[in-house]
């Protein structure tokens, strides 16, 4: 079974660990109401997508 011969080191772990954080999704502004709404989604307060009416109120 391998085993490592040394510890390693807290700098060599965060070295290896620097892409290994938490990114913010792409928001974009919605054409209709201004509100901010992740890309490629339905606006949460209006119900609009592409210049469209999805979700009926």
């Amino acid at each position: 079974m391998a085993v490592p011969k040394r510890r390693t080191s807290k700098t060599k772990k965060n070295m290896r660990r620097t892409h290994f954080k938490i990114e913010a999704p792409g928001m974009t502004t919605c054409e209709n109401c201004g509100e901010m709404k992740l890309a490629h989604h339905v606006c949460k307060s209006c119900g609009h997508y592409k210049g469209k009416d999805v979700v009926g109120e």
